[in-house]
């Protein structure tokens, strides 16, 4: 990762985990999903509102460290108003992006801003933190109860 790229990343992680995106429990939602890190404190509860096919809103909740509160503010916003199969292809192609073995991208799966947590692959301890709301994503969009873990 560029010097450049770096400082981009840091700069939209911190803002992210300062001013999280649709950080709140909604009045009424679908599915729900809780998401828990016991090795480094991490806990994410993820709200999913759909219209059919489609989600409408994706909001969360939780604490963290500054990687996982980023990731699952980025996540609501990359997939609010997105169809289901969509948010299905983020899930594969973010793990694809953060995974110490990365292999080829999907390239019709457009990660936007997302791209930017690539730089997580290289701290092993932390790709847990990047990926925890996005294991609460796949529970809520199957509509698992259970909580989810990284352990």
């Amino acid at each position: 990762m560029t010097e450049s790229l770096q400082k981009l990343y840091q700069r939209v992680i911190l803002d992210h985990y300062k001013k999280p995106r649709n950080f709140e429990e909604p009045a009424s939602f679908h599915r729900r999903s809780v998401g828990d890190n016991p090795l480094c404190g991490d806990q994410v509860t993820l709200y999913l509102s759909l219209d059919g096919e489609r989600i409408e809103q994706a909001t969360f909740q939780g604490h963290g460290c500054a990687i996982c509160i980023a990731s699952a503010s980025m996540l609501t916003e990359a997939i609010t108003g997105e169809s289901v199969e969509h948010a299905q292809a983020l899930f594969e192609t973010f793990q694809q992006l953060v995974s110490p073995d990365a292999g080829e991208l999907n390239p019709s799966v457009d990660l936007g801003d997302l791209k930017l947590f690539e730089g997580v692959r290289a701290y092993r301890t932390r790709i847990k933190c990047a990926t925890l709301p996005w294991f609460a994503l796949r529970a809520a969009l199957n509509n698992q109860q259970e909580t989810i873990s990284t352990e």
